[in-house]
């Protein structure tokens, strides 16, 4: 099993860090207090070893090794299930990598099941153990400073995204061609984000509402209020990113559409020049061609001025052609 870490707290300091979950087990019976169990990527057997010793719900185990799921807060009995979409900013691709963080949470033991690298539990473990008096109020203080934890590292994620929004905004009135996909990319981003985080609010919510059987620590409320605060502030950000976006996709796609415009315009104008020089060249054409045919009783045959007069109807022809589409500006 990929046991990140494992301690069994007295009163917010580490009584012991047992090698294994029946060691665990063993000395959370001896000493009591509560137990900090981290698991990376348990198979099915390695959780539900788990799940059988701190009598944890099927269907939540279920969701925890399927994984894939929302953000949420469900309740089983006495055991709070939680699962939190922490999130990363890749700057070498800018992309967003989202993970996914369960959490159960008892009245003696808080057990984190992580899917991905972030959130980096263990600087969530040394500053509570750093702070005894916070980490004695149970699991529902590590629950507290894990949740806090995934929305400290959504804020530079957000920079990262308002980095590219300006980026998208620069690209919009350059005439980059890729912008509309690129729009659409970091609008997908967006949501999904925004998914991320909006539940948090909803879920802070219950836990601070607090245990039914006790009040909920004085600290960790302060803490839980705080962290609120800074979701409220996230959600409005990532709302008006994704205002920022549609407006520009709007955008993008009214400028694509009169750039054809200007386009067919154009071409209409290149077809009317081109149509116009070839009625012109067309017409002493066919005044020559008919002139040119070997008739005997052709009209003015035999009179001198006939050549003079095809050619003088030849440049007329041409030049009321050429006036005609002058005036109508085709030419």
């Amino acid at each position: 099993m990929v046991l990140v870490d494992n301690g069994i707290y007295v009163d917010g300091v580490r009584a012991a860090t047992p090698e294994s979950l029946e060691q665990t087990f063993s000395e959370l019976r001896r000493y009591g207090g509560m137990a900090w169990i981290g698991l990376y990527r348990p198979s099915e057997p390695e959780l539900a070893t788990v799940a059988a010793e701190f009598d944890l719900h099927y269907l939540a185990v279920e969701d925890a090794l399927r994984g894939h799921q929302r953000a949420k807060l469900e309740r089983y009995g006495s055991t709070l299930f939680a699962v939190l979409r922490p999130a990363r900013y890749i700057d070498e691709t800018e992309k967003v990598e989202f993970g996914e963080l369960h959490t159960f949470m008892g009245q003696n033991f808080l057990i984190t099941v992580r899917h991905a690298e972030s959130p980096d539990l263990s600087r969530v473990r040394h500053r509570m153990e750093a702070a005894p008096e916070l980490l004695a109020a149970g699991p529902q203080a590590a629950l507290y400073a894990i949740v806090d934890q995934v929305v400290d590292e959504y804020e530079p994620v957000v920079l990262g995204l308002e980095n590219d929004v300006d980026e998208i905004e620069d690209q919009l009135f350059g005439g980059d061609p890729n912008v509309s996909r690129r729009i659409y990319e970091l609008l997908r981003e967006v949501i999904e984000f925004q998914r991320a985080i909006q539940p948090l609010e909803g879920i802070i919510a219950i836990l601070h509402r607090g245990p039914e059987d006790h009040a909920l620590d004085l600290e960790v409320a302060r803490g839980l209020r705080d962290v609120q605060d800074h979701v409220i502030r996230l959600n409005e950000r990532v709302n008006a990113f994704r205002a920022v976006l549609q407006n520009a996709l709007s955008l993008s796609s009214t400028l694509q559409a009169q750039k054809l415009t200007e386009t067919s315009v154009a071409q209409n104008e290149q077809v009317k020049r081109i149509s116009s020089w070839a009625a012109i060249l067309f017409a002493p054409t066919l005044v020559a061609a008919i002139y040119g045919m070997n008739f005997k009783a052709m009209p003015e045959l035999h009179w001198p001025l006939g050549y003079p007069f095809a050619l003088f109807l030849m440049v007329l022809t041409a030049f009321g052609l050429y006036w005609f589409f002058r005036h109508n500006k085709w030419l």
